[in-house]
């Protein structure tokens, strides 16, 4: 949820105390509103006073002396980066990093080596802008092929005969995926199942839980 509050929030409106308030709720955080409103006007300060890369760097440790972890700080360095660069919507770049950091891979992720220690040190701020470059190449490939895969779902939308068959595929062009339980106006639970077989079967969606039951599908 926190990652998709900062990619559906328009950038202006993404390091409000509202807008961070509700991250650390979506993230399960504790907190309370004076530190966000503390933590809100130092992210405010920061971006107005240091270049890209000391930015980045300093809202990462920043999170950390406000005593939340990576994730929050990746969270707060995008939506700031994106501020930065003039984008409508954040892209979540450190945020893939920092999720993977989680992992039981042996390899401390860029981020969390630059949220320890001292912000202004090169080989940190050198992690980070590797961090960001893996991300940046990760996301133009995931672009590429869910475009394709956009593309073919499009095509075949005009073979389909089921009733309001046009809602589940603005459902499937604008979410990560749909469950098939969805409820969709003017299709019943038995037809959402047979379209998404029909899909699947057309090569336009693909079923991605890999169970036999409650079943997930999306480009």
């Amino acid at each position: 949820m926190a990652w998709r509050r900062l990619t559906g929030t328009p950038t202006e409106k993404l390091l409000t105390d509202v807008s961070i308030g509700a991250v650390l709720d979506d993230l399960g955080l504790a907190r309370d509103d004076e530190s966000v409103s503390a933590l809100t006007e130092d992210l405010r300060q920061l971006a107005a006073s240091a270049g890209t890369v000391g930015m980045m760097t300093s809202t990462i440790a920043l999170a950390e002396r406000y005593g939340f972890d990576r994730t929050v700080g990746a969270w707060l360095a995008d939506a700031l980066l994106a501020q930065r660069l003039g984008w409508a919507q954040a892209v979540p770049l450190l945020g893939a990093e920092a999720v993977l950091g989680t992992s039981a891979r042996p390899r401390r992720s860029a981020v969390s080596s630059v949220a320890t220690g001292d912000e202004t040190n090169p080989e940190r701020a050198k992690g980070l802008l590797a961090a960001q470059a893996r991300a940046a190449l990760r996301a133009i490939d995931l672009s590429a092929g869910l475009e394709r895969r956009a593309d073919r779902l499009l095509a075949v939308a005009p073979k389909l005969r089921a009733r309001a068959s046009d809602l589940v595929i603005e459902k499937l062009l604008s979410h990560d995926a749909i469950v098939a339980s969805e409820k969709i106006a003017g299709m019943s639970d038995r037809g959402l199942r047979r379209l998404f077989d029909r899909l699947v079967e057309l090569g336009a969606v693909r079923e991605l839980s890999g169970r036999p039951t409650f079943r997930i599908y999306g480009l």
